[in-house]
């Protein structure tokens, strides 16, 4: 039998590619979508901080509405990765299409995503206006829920003061040492290799003295809570701070293990989807925080919501009788009632405790049992387990780990979740309205 014929690859052979990016991509394709939504924001502002001027010296500038697009795709698509992302750009249909040919690098692409946390923020809350001014979403009710994240730090990076004492030490004997060598060093070329060495035990330094400043933060809180919860606050272990991101603490997450991570707490429509505000913190349990959440609310929006779904424990007696008397409008909080004994069950004297501070209640308290004890009020905190989709989406698209480091940055990252979700949120809307 004779050979067989094939056509054998021919790598050394010199091609002309001709490649239609418009044409290649399918009229429908989500990256049209995300850059259609770009083109119809404000971005002034990015466009005002770029140096290179229209018949001055310098290179142009990368056009920013293009650096947004490839970080709002990439995010819907799951990518957190700037040199992951750089690497898109050049070999997938849909990033080449949006960059159109606009050189980008990884180091620019990072860059952009933490060095404008305050065009984001205002990119969130004009789109979710616009989707109010459609008719689309409304304000009326909304949920807040708080969610953890992981932080891009490990478990091993959390050290104690003795520890933190133990590596200030040996950086202080190292700096000593590099710098004696590097003045009595014979040759420039082990000059540099030293002073390599020098800048990198100054970084360990700085980072020590960031991670101590935190630890004296983190126990000035222990101690404040120590007044009220003494027994609790013994049984924990000694406070310990991250090296890597000073920020970030140890968290316990729903399937019960302890890992570093932020709590991003998110306030949404919750049966439209969309995202109206989302807030870093470094706090461990939600209690306390449904009152920064709608401040933040009437920052944005200049009002406030009727209603309020959130979970048990979430909004404190006083924050239910804050919102109840809320300047810009009252606030009527749906939240279940902590799990009580019944009156048959406890001591007389409990009893007559429990019914003379249930006289003494704020009327937003005393209003808050009353919805809750009805059908109606039940009814109308079931949608707010409608919120918990809205967490599912964000971490499937990437928001169970962040990428960056550091209270102010991972906010920047948030908020282009947001934007994202939103975004897909809103396409589906317009869908469902036609």
């Amino acid at each position: 039998m004779s050979e067989a014929r094939v056509i054998r690859p021919d790598r050394a052979q010199t091609r002309w590619d001709f490649i239609d990016l418009e044409a290649m991509l399918p009229p429908d394709h989500r990256a049209r979508v995300v850059w259609s939504f770009v083109e119809s924001l404000e971005l002034t502002e990015l466009y005002d901080a770029i140096k290179s001027r229209e018949g001055e010296a310098g290179r142009p500038a990368a056009d920013p509405a293009v650096l947004l697009a490839l970080w709002l795709y990439a995010t819907v698509e799951g990518v957190g990765s700037a040199r992951e992302l750089d690497r898109l750009t050049e070999r997938d249909l849909a990033y080449r299409w949006i960059a159109g040919g606009v050189p980008v690098n990884y180091h620019g692409l990072a860059d952009f995503r933490v060095a404008h946390t305050a065009v984001l923020d205002r990119l969130l809350t004009e789109s979710v206006t616009v989707l109010i001014a459609q008719g689309l979403v409304s304000l009326d009710e909304i949920a807040i829920d708080g969610t953890k994240v992981r932080a891009n730090a490990s478990r091993e990076s959390f050290k104690t003061a003795a520890k933190l004492d133990q590596i200030e030490a040996k950086v202080a004997a190292r700096l000593g040492a590099l710098k004696a060598e590097i003045d009595h060093a014979p040759d420039a070329s082990m000059r540099r290799r030293r002073a390599a060495r020098e800048r990198a035990a100054q970084d360990v330094k700085q980072r020590a003295a960031k991670a101590r400043q935190a630890l004296e933060q983190i126990r000035a809180e222990k101690a404040e809570r120590a007044k009220t919860h003494a027994k609790d606050e013994a049984k924990k272990s000694e406070p310990r701070v991250s090296l890597s991101d000073v920020d970030a603490r140890s968290m316990r997450f729903a399937d019960g293990a302890v890992r570093p991570a932020y709590n991003a707490q998110i306030a949404a429509v919750p049966r439209e989807g969309v995202i109206v505000s989302i807030r870093m913190t470094d706090r461990r349990n939600d209690s306390g925080l449904a009152a920064p959440m709608i401040e933040d609310v009437v920052r944005r929006y200049g009002r406030v919501p009727a209603k309020l779904l959130v979970d048990t424990h979430y909004a404190t007696a006083e924050d239910i009788a804050m919102l109840a008397e809320h300047p810009a409008g009252p606030v009527a909080v749906y939240a279940p009632t902590p799990s009580e004994r019944s009156d048959n069950e406890i001591t007389a004297g409990a009893l007559r405790n429990r019914r003379y501070r249930r006289r003494h209640e704020p009327q937003g308290v005393k209003d808050w049992r009353d919805r809750m004890a009805t059908a109606a009020g039940k009814a109308i905190y079931a949608t707010r387990k409608l919120i918990e989709r809205v967490n599912a989406d964000c971490k499937n698209h990437g928001f169970g780990y962040l990428h960056l480091r550091g209270l102010f940055k991972v906010q920047s990252e948030a908020l282009l979740h947001a934007l994202a979700n939103n975004l897909m949120a809103a396409q589906r809307l317009r869908r469902e309205v036609v």
